[in-house]
């Protein structure tokens, strides 16, 4: 089991529209079966600050989900028209493979 913890910063007036787009990547997540549970969670000191804790069965299927192509629309569709910044990805699971470095965000490439 690993565990990831996105960071993501919405620009103000649109944490409505990045909520309903989590609400379908969620619904493509919740088919895959490497992926265990998601949950979002807002910050109270700061609205446009996101934190989604993601647990998976394995850093593969992790990978395989960010490497996906519905994955990269949704985050060039976000970088463009909602985030205020690069998202941060972090795992804090114990399966740390080399694959993604920890600290770094995965789809940075997608996000340019």
């Amino acid at each position: 089991m690993v565990t990831i913890g996105m960071n993501y910063e919405v620009r103000e007036g649109k944490a409505d529209a990045f909520e309903r787009k989590f609400a379908l990547v969620l619904e493509a997540m919740r088919a895959l079966p490497a992926h265990a549970r998601t949950e979002l969670f807002r910050s109270v000191g700061a609205p446009g600050r996101y934190l989604i804790v993601s647990e998976w069965h394995s850093r593969e299927g992790f990978d395989a989900f960010i490497a996906s192509e519905a994955f990269h629309r949704v985050t060039d569709w976000g970088a463009s028209a909602i985030l205020a910044g690069r998202p941060r990805h972090e795992v804090y699971g114990a399966d740390t493979s080399p694959s993604v470095p920890t600290g770094r965000c995965p789809v940075a490439h997608a996000a340019r």
